[in-house]
């Protein structure tokens, strides 16, 4: 993970802030602090990506000249077709670069063909920035946002690198004004750097330890008991949790640090007592980003029952296959779409009498199955693991194994489990009552646990070669 390794801690972001504040506001302004932040998004994009810059500088100029035609326009007609010619580009890049070989292959396989793969390199976080860059289009035709007069400012806004790669997806009417004015303080700065802090010790103290248990569990497949198997993929649904989180909270801390107010892109969605409560939990900004952009523009709920279903299915489909071209994301946004539309017609009125326990097992039995179809690329390793977890595949149901790894990783489940609870809030909420009495010792307490986490999190990460990010393949 880029935010997590030690050439971005120690070398490109603190280059990147001393530049940053250097330029003072009473004379370039803003404009100067914009021109920094372009110029070092493009640096960072062209360190993982030499040459996908230029594709991502020419969808970002598409969708700028497109929108600008769209608002010059008084024709409802032409402002509806370039709005398509956008849209045209924009999915049909991300359409060649990430479902090429996918279509091929299903040619392949259908046809009894044997068309060759291109092999295309995935360009890093295209996903994110292409409907980062479609919702600006989308929303300038609606007319919910202004136009952006200057590309310059609108490729900062797509581009700029905390939430470049791997979102969460920022719309333009969330920072449009912030790109033009903004609060760049102390105040603001030290609140930025504690959410970063507390990210970089999420991924690198809980995601990746919590990964490594999983990552040992997948890779035997042949020799897990049931209960090993279980185990495996509570850890996969805590890492997943924790890498991605961690990401959000990072890349929000270090908005605030540049005066930038990103919206929340978790809210503790392991706490849901439905799936549907999970999905308003979870990628909170994929989530309304389809709602708004495909779910509402269906019609939404405000249709018949059957095309209600079918928009629902339609979204979920999607949904999977955003993720990533395989079958098992496909599989897996239909499975949520159908859990959904079950929880909507049929459950919701035996799931409300239900006591708030079982309500919330209910919750996590079924996330754990969908983890479980979103783990492996590999469907038959999907159905593989489902018959190791139901049936034991002619294993034990239990064996020492399982009790070796839940004896070593008994106190990280604990945290990680604690951790995925509103704890910290509850816990901040009744400190802030001393803090009004102990404002000094308050900061310098606070400033300490800090300053020991971040040693902590930097010696696992100078010490350890696992560091993975799960959201970076999408």
């Amino acid at each position: 993970m880029v935010f997590s390794s030690i050439p971005f801690l120690f070398f490109f972001f603190p280059i990147f802030l001393l530049c940053y504040y250097l330029i003072p506001q009473n004379c370039w302004g803003i404009k100067g602090k914009n021109i920094i932040l372009l110029i070092f998004s493009l640096l960072f994009y062209a360190w993982g990506e030499p040459i996908y810059i230029f594709l991502m500088i020419f969808t970002t100029f598409s969708d700028y000249w497109w929108s600008k035609k769209i608002s010059q326009t008084k024709t409802v007609k032409k402002t509806r077709r370039y709005l398509l010619f956008s849209l045209f580009i924009d999915l049909g890049l991300l359409a060649f670069f990430k479902y090429s070989d996918f279509l091929i292959q299903l040619i392949n396989s259908t046809f009894s063909t044997s068309l060759p793969l291109l092999n295309l390199p995935l360009p890093i976080g295209i996903s994110f920035y292409t409907f980062q860059s479609m919702s600006y289009t989308i929303d300038v035709y609606r007319k919910n946002v202004p136009v952006e007069k200057n590309y310059f400012t609108y490729l900062t806004y797509v581009c700029m690198f905390p939430q470049l790669i791997a979102g969460p997806i920022v719309r333009y009417e969330t920072v449009h004004q912030e790109l033009s004015t903004r609060k760049i303080n102390l105040e603001n700065f030290t609140i930025g750097l504690f959410r970063f802090f507390q990210g970089l010790f999420k991924k690198v103290l809980l995601a990746n330890n919590i990964g490594l248990l999983w990552t040992t569990i997948s890779m035997n497949l042949e020799s897990l008991s049931s209960l090993t198997a279980w185990l495996g993929l509570i850890a996969f649904a805590l890492q997943i949790y924790f890498d991605f989180s961690a990401y959000s909270d990072m890349v929000i801390g270090m908005g605030r640090m540049l005066g930038f107010t990103f919206l929340e892109n978790f809210n503790y969605p392991y706490i849901s007592k439905s799936i549907t409560e999970f999905w308003r939990r979870w990628h909170i900004s994929l989530s309304s980003w389809f709602k708004d952009y495909v779910y509402i523009p269906l019609g939404g709920s405000r249709v018949n029952k059957a095309r209600q279903i079918r928009n629902i299915m339609i979204v979920w489909f999607l949904t999977g296959f955003w993720h990533g071209a395989a079958w098992n994301f496909i599989l897996w946004g239909l499975y949520f779409g159908i859990l959904l539309l079950l929880e909507k017609y049929v459950l919701k009125k035996y799931i409300d009498h239900l006591p708030n326990m079982i309500k919330h097992l209910y919750t996590i039995f079924l996330l754990l199955i969908g983890w479980m179809i979103f783990a492996f690329d590999d469907i038959t390793k999907v159905f593989t693991y489902g018959k190791i977890l139901f049936c034991g595949l002619g294993n034990h149901f239990v064996d020492s194994t399982f009790f070796f790894y839940l004896k070593n990783y008994f106190f990280l489940f604990l945290m990680t489990i604690l951790f995925s609870m509103p704890i910290y809030p509850k816990v901040q909420s009744l400190i802030k009552r001393w803090q009004w009495e102990n404002h000094f010792l308050y900061s310098l307490f606070v400033f300490l646990i800090y300053v020991i986490l971040l040693l902590i999190s930097i010696s696992y990460l100078v010490s350890s070669s696992y560091n993975p990010f799960l959201y970076f393949r999408f």
